[in-house]
C-alpha cells in the first residue's frame, strides 16, 4: 500500500488524494470514517482519565465447575484439552450479532450471558509424579483470555470489539480469574501452552478441541499437531468428537444450581407469556400482530434474563400447524388459535422450552377445546410414562397412542391403530411428525451430540430435565381431514424434572387446562382495560 493510502486509514489524508486500488479489501471498511491517528493524538488518548475496575464477585457456578472439570479430566488422562469460547459472529459487514459462548466453555466454566469472546479454556495433563497427582488430580484448568484494553492501552480506543473506549470496562485476566476461580493467562501465550509436550511417542501429549466452537482456535490446534507428528486429520476428528461427545452426555443430569436456574427461566417465561395476554386484544387485528407478540416476549426476555433462549414461535391461525414458525408476521385474529412457543434464557444461559395455545377470543370453540383436551391427554400418558429407568421412547409411544386412538375416533387416521402405530404404518405421524421430548439445560434442545444409546435408548434418571410436547397439526391444505379442522394446530409443552420419586412438573405454575387457559386470558385481558366488565 502506498503511503497516502496508509495515510488515509489513519484519517489524516484527504481521501480524495488516495489510491484505493492499492488498498487491502480487509481495511476498506474504515473508508466510512476518517480515523485520528497522529502521534499527539495516540499520547492524549491514554492520558488524563480516571481508572475504571469492573466490580467482580465470584460467580455462584463456581461453586460447581470444579467437580465438572475433575470428571471430565479423570475421562482424558494424560490429554491437553482445548474448549474455545467461540469468537464474534459476522451479521453484516463489520456489524456482529451480540456474542454468546460456545455451550461446552459455558458449562465448564460457569461463565454466562456475553462472556468472553476470544477466550479458552484448555484443561492440562498435571506430571504423574507431581504433588497435584498424589492427591487424585488429572489435570489442571487455565483459561486464556484477552486482557483489558483500558485507558493504558492503544486497543483501549483502537479495538471495536475489546477497546474499553467502544465497549465500557469488561472483566480481563484478574477478574475472570476471581469470576470462575480458574488461573487465567494472556491470550497471547495459547499457542505455545497447547504445543507444549505435543508427539507421536509414548508418554507425550495428546490433545482434543471442541471443533466446532471456534475455527481459528482450531486451526491453531491441527497447526500444532502437524507441526509435532500428530497430525493425522482423520483420527484427530474421531477423538476430537469423543471429546465432544464426552461433555455433551455430562449435561444430561444436572445439579442443583443447573435445576435452579431452570426455575428462574421457567418463572421469567411465566411473565413473558403473561406480558402477550395483557397485550393480546391489542393488536387483535392489526397488520403483523404477531410480531407485535414476539417484541412483547422479547422485552421481558431482556429484562429479565439474557435473552429468548430460541427463536419464540407466535403463530396464529393457519400458521399454527407450522411446526417452526418463526417469521411470525401474521394477523392474530378473533376465532383464531394462538400457539406460542417460547422460552427465556437467564443470564446464567440455561433456558425454558413452554409451550401454551390460547383462544384469541378468550374462549375455545367446541371443536378448538377437543382438539386442545386430546393433546393434554395425550401429554399426561406421556407424564405418566416417564418414570425413573424408563426411556424417552416410552414416552414417545404413550403420547403417539393417544393420538393415533382419538384421530382414529374422529375417522381421520383411516387405518387401524394398531397398524398405524407398527414401524411399517406410522401414518397418525402426518399429523404429529416432531419428536415428543428432549432434554433442556443451556441449549434448548441440550446434549445434542449424545449417542442414540445414552440419550432415545437409555434410561431416565433422576436430575434429567426434559420437556413433554405433544401436538396435533392439521395444515389448511390437508385434504385428509375435515374442511373444519384444517388450519388448526394445537401443542401444550412442559418443562419436567426426574426425580427419585418420579417425573416433577418444573412448570406447573402456568396455566394449561381449558378452563385454567380462558380464565388466564380473562384475567390479564383486564389488566390491560380496566373498565372492562
Amino acid at each position: 500500500m502506498t503511503a497516502s493510502a496508509q495515510e488515509h486509514l489513519q484519517g489524516d489524508t484527504d481521501p480524495k488524494n488516495v489510491d484505493l486500488d492499492e488498498q487491502n479489501m480487509d481495511d476498506r471498511v474504515n473508508n466510512r470514517t476518517l480515523r485520528p491517528n497522529s502521534p499527539a493524538f495516540q499520547k492524549f488518548m491514554t492520558t488524563g482519565w480516571q481508572a475504571q475496575e469492573p466490580q467482580i464477585e465470584p460467580l455462584e457456578s463456581s461453586k460447581y465447575t470444579e467437580r465438572r472439570l475433575r470428571e471430565l479430566g479423570r475421562r482424558f488422562p494424560g490429554e491437553r484439552l482445548v474448549i474455545p469460547a467461540g469468537s464474534y459472529k459476522t451479521r453484516n459487514n463489520d456489524n456482529d450479532y451480540a456474542f454468546r459462548p460456545d455451550t461446552t466453555f459455558a458449562y465448564y466454566t460457569g461463565l454466562g450471558e456475553d462472556y468472553e469472546p476470544g477466550a479458552i479454556l484448555v484443561l492440562d495433563p498435571v506430571d504423574p509424579d507431581s504433588p497435584e497427582a498424589a492427591k487424585g488430580l488429572t489435570h489442571t484448568p487455565e483459561l486464556f483470555v484477552h486482557p483489558r484494553a483500558d485507558q493504558s492501552t492503544r486497543d483501549y480506543y483502537r479495538s471495536a470489539q475489546y477497546g474499553e473506549y467502544w465497549v465500557g470496562p469488561r472483566a480481563g485476566l484478574r477478574e475472570l480469574a476471581v469470576m470462575t476461580g480458574i488461573p487465567t493467562k494472556d491470550i497471547a501465550s495459547f499457542p505455545d501452552a497447547i504445543a507444549k509436550d505435543l508427539g507421536p511417542d509414548q508418554g507425550a501429549v495428546k490433545l482434543r478441541v471442541i471443533r466446532t466452537a471456534d475455527q481459528e482456535v482450531l486451526n491453531q490446534v491441527e497447526a500444532a499437531r502437524k507441526a509435532n507428528g500428530i497430525g493425522g486429520p482423520d483420527r484427530n476428528e474421531e477423538a476430537d468428537d469423543k471429546l465432544e461427545e464426552f461433555t455433551s452426555e455430562a449435561r444430561m443430569i444436572k445439579d442443583d444450581y443447573e435445576v435452579n436456574e431452570l426455575r428462574k427461566a421457567i418463572a421469567a417465561t411465566k411473565d413473558g407469556f403473561d406480558r402477550i395476554l395483557t397485550h393480546l386484544p391489542q393488536v387483535v387485528g392489526k397488520p403483523r400482530s404477531e410480531r407485535m407478540l414476539e417484541g412483547v416476549f422479547n422485552a421481558n426476555a431482556r429484562e429479565k434474563g439474557n435473552d429468548v433462549g430460541y427463536g419464540s414461535i407466535i403463530a396464529s391461525g393457519k400458521h399454527a400447524p407450522i411446526l417452526h414458525w418463526m417469521r411470525n408476521d401474521g394477523t392474530v385474529q378473533k376465532g383464531d388459535l394462538l400457539l406460542i412457543d417460547a422460552g427465556v434464557e437467564v443470564n446464567s444461559l440455561y433456558t425454558a422450552d413452554i409451550t401454551r395455545t390460547f383462544p384469541v377470543s378468550g374462549t375455545f370453540s367446541p371443536l378448538q377445546k377437543r382438539i386442545y383436551q386430546t393433546v393434554l391427554k395425550a401429554q399426561q400418558a406421556g407424564f405418566e410414562a416417564a418414570k425413573p429407568g424408563a426411556t424417552y421412547s416410552d414416552i414417545h409411544h404413550a403420547i403417539m397412542r393417544v393420538l393415533a386412538e382419538t384421530l382414529h375416533e374422529w375417522g381421520i387416521l383411516k387405518v387401524s391403530v394398531e397398524e398405524s402405530l407398527s414401524p411399517q404404518g406410522q401414518q397418525h405421524r402426518r399429523w404429529h411428525a416432531c419428536g415428543c421430548a428432549h432434554h433442556l439445560g443451556l441449549d434448548v434442545h441440550d446434549c445434542a451430540e449424545a449417542r442414540y444409546e445414552s440419550y432415545q435408548g437409555a434410561p431416565i434418571a433422576p436430575g434429567m430435565i426434559f420437556t413433554i410436547e405433544p401436538g396435533l397439526y392439521f395444515k389448511e391444505n390437508d385434504l385428509l381431514v375435515p374442511p373444519e379442522f384444517r388450519g388448526i394446530g394445537v401443542r401444550v409443552e412442559d418443562d419436567v424434572l426426574m426425580t427419585e420419586q418420579g417425573p416433577q412438573w418444573l412448570s406447573a405454575g402456568i396455566p394449561k387446562t381449558v378452563e385454567e387457559v380462558e380464565a388466564w386470558m380473562a384475567e390479564r385481558a383486564a389488566l390491560a382495560d380496566p373498565d372492562r366488565d
